[in-house]
């Protein structure tokens, strides 16, 4: 019997994750029959190519996933809400990249290392977690799953490529004013919309996205939520509790973190490199002696989460800090997402069911 082969759009394909995308999808396990490429009208026309082959994108509309198996969206909430409806009925299994469907309760959130059974219970979409969570999820899961999980404390050190193309661009024309000796220009951070923008180069905001009224910004909640979904399957679990604070700072691409946890059992900082080093998608960097820990220049281009600067907390029993790194355009997008694709292909979950397009209507 042949192998099945799937016809593949790509919504979003010319943005920053859309073109990482077309790329890690080439280097994946899929049978790619066919690709569409697909993006605003301001787009169509473009020429991008796949497998060496040109491929024109075309204007996304409702009537554009008739015949497609796989959806990796990648396009802004705004724009998954609109059409991934419309992808589902015409019979398409979609990957989200976005934030809009992450806390619906008939979307999976996974990350594979970590919950792939969930994908089981898809009715047509699956949420791609948000990069910070994706890093840090899958460095606890396997302690969490060995030694047990009572708190996690975060601090981010989050790219400005996290908050797109245009913000990555801002941030290198800020700094060529500065070294010019020029007053620098901010129009887009710490967030789209805001009354105040402030320049990232040279500088470290403890904002990413709105503030809410308990004072966490969206990306802390998101944090929070999106890790209790993901580890335990309910995004308002006591257990474990997590706390968030988000920083953007000037690096181009791959955030970092400072994690903090607290573990039911106590194993040594050796046992938890030994966990780690075993876990899926972990490289441990950890060597102070020679001064080998994650950075960011270094995780940038790579598929893996980097942990490292692996230490007990010698006044708390029980307490460990962590460092973890990863490139948040690839692990923490395009490839997390061609990863869940590959694992409903591995799975033979490319399919929906009648009545699944009918969960996804009349979206707020």
């Amino acid at each position: 019997m042949a192998e099945k082969s799937y016809t593949v759009a790509i919504l979003g394909a010319t943005g920053a994750v859309g073109t990482r995308l077309i790329t890690q999808l080439e280097h994946s396990t899929i049978p790619v029959k066919q690709v569409k490429l697909l993006a605003s009208s301001r787009s169509a026309g473009k020429q991008l190519s796949f497998n060496g082959r040109p491929v024109t994108v075309e204007e996304a509309t409702p009537a554009s996933f008739q015949g497609v198996d796989l959806v990796l969206a990648s396009a802004g909430g705004a724009v998954s809400k609109a059409l991934l409806p419309a992808a589902v009925a015409a019979g398409a299994v979609c990957v989200d990249n976005t934030s809009y469907w992450r806390m619906n309760d008939h979307v999976p959130l996974v990350v594979p290392e970590v919950n792939a059974a969930a994908l089981a219970e898809h009715h047509g979409i699956i949420a791609n977690p948000n990069c910070s969570t994706i890093q840090m999820v899958v460095a606890l899961a396997p302690i969490r799953q060995q030694y047990g999980l009572k708190q996690v404390i975060v601090s981010t050190y989050q790219a400005a490529s996290g908050a797109g193309q245009s913000a990555l661009n801002e941030l290198y024309a800020e700094a060529k004013q500065a070294v010019n000796g020029e007053e620098m220009t901010a129009n887009i951070l710490p967030v789209k919309g805001a009354a105040h923008h402030y320049p990232l180069a040279f500088n470290l905001l403890p904002q990413i996205d709105v503030f809410h009224d308990d004072g966490y910004t969206h990306e802390e909640w998101k944090m929070i939520h999106e890790t209790k979904k993901i580890l335990v399957g309910d995004k308002n679990s006591p257990d474990p509790k997590v706390t968030a604070t988000c920083v953007r700072v000037p690096v181009p691409i791959s955030h970092g973190e400072s994690v903090y946890i607290e573990t039911e059992q106590q194993p040594s900082p050796a046992d938890l490199r030994a966990t780690l080093t075993a876990a899926p998608g972990v490289v441990v960097q950890d060597d102070p002696a020679k001064q080998l820990y994650p950075q960011s220049l270094t995780a940038t281009g790579k598929r893996d989460t980097f942990v490292g600067r692996i230490r007990a907390d010698a006044e708390n029993p029980g307490s460990y800090n962590l460092w973890i790194v990863s490139d948040n355009l690839l692990k923490g997008a395009a490839w997390n997402t061609v990863q869940i694709a590959e694992e409903l292909v591995k799975q033979n979950l490319v399919h929906v069911a009648a009545g699944d397009a009918a969960l996804f209507s009349d979206q707020d």
